[in-house]
């Protein structure tokens, strides 16, 4: 999917983004419905088993030229939120329909209590793999290929007229999966998620019972990251890492001009 034209020129205008100040508190309630399909279509269950109602909050850094969708929960007067994913619709009406297309096709309302497995009184919690149903709901988000970002990324790219592997390792003994590959130049393509590597400007620490699992795995997904480049320099390789919020065309350049200035190698 090709990124809406209003990002590539200028800053999304309030009416993209920004909920109307006329609005009552009622009346944004009946938006989010609206958007989500139905007052229950917002129902959350937390997992000490209070069921919330959740809201869509669409942001735009200062200077940026992207939208951002955040999932937001009230948990005991505590407001609560987790980073959903990019829209790129010209109202807000359709942006938080594209949010909360996202969000349910995630799953990430799905907060059910599940049978947990026994552990040894001297087994940390942040030991325990995705050990609460939100954080299993999320990983399983993360499974997917093909986003809209790498899709995106991949066109600008081919419309330069390089081509490419994709979501191949660079070297075979290293079990590294870069997202685009260039074997005769011996450059490699990563492109970051703005949660799942720790992106300083929009990655936004989770709280409650799930912080130390998720601050664990992000530390060391930014570890992997730099021994991940400092594998490939040593073998020779040239790393552009791109974060999901980078302008992709502006990427894209970045790109070729790291594949035209390294020596190709035989096909």
């Amino acid at each position: 999917m090709t990124p809406h034209p209003l990002w590539k020129d200028q800053r999304p205008g309030p009416a993209a983004w920004k909920p109307a100040p006329e609005l009552s508190r009622r009346e944004r309630g009946e938006e989010q419905d609206r958007a989500a399909g139905g007052h229950a279509a917002r129902q959350m269950r937390l997992p000490n088993g209070r069921t919330v109602h959740a809201s869509v909050a669409l942001r735009v850094f200062p200077s940026g030229r992207r939208i951002y969708a955040y999932l937001r929960w009230s948990d005991r007067g505590r407001t609560r939120e987790r980073y959903v994913g990019e829209v790129d619709g010209p109202t807000r009406e359709e942006n938080l329909r594209q949010a909360w297309r996202q969000i349910h096709t995630s799953e990430l309302l799905s907060q059910r209590d599940q049978p947990t497995r026994p552990r040894h009184n001297n087994t940390r919690e942040t030991n325990s793999w995705a050990s609460t149903p939100n954080s299993r709901a999320v990983m399983r988000a993360n499974r997917g290929r093909d986003t809209r970002p790498e899709r995106a990324l991949r066109s600008a790219v081919h419309a330069l007229g390089l081509r490419y592997r994709v979501a191949t390792r660079p070297i075979k003994d290293i079990r590294r999966t870069a997202d685009l590959v260039f074997p005769r130049a011996k450059v490699a393509v990563f492109l970051d998620g703005c949660f799942w590597h720790g992106c300083p400007q929009h990655h936004r620490p989770a709280t409650g019972a799930t912080a130390n699992f998720w601050r664990t795995k992000i530390e060391a997904n930014k570890r992997r990251d730099t021994d991940t480049d400092q594998r490939l320099h040593n073998a020779g390789w040239e790393v552009v890492r791109i974060w999901e919020h980078d302008d992709l065309e502006e990427a894209a350049h970045r790109v070729a001009a790291a594949v035209r200035d390294q020596p190709q190698g035989p096909r």
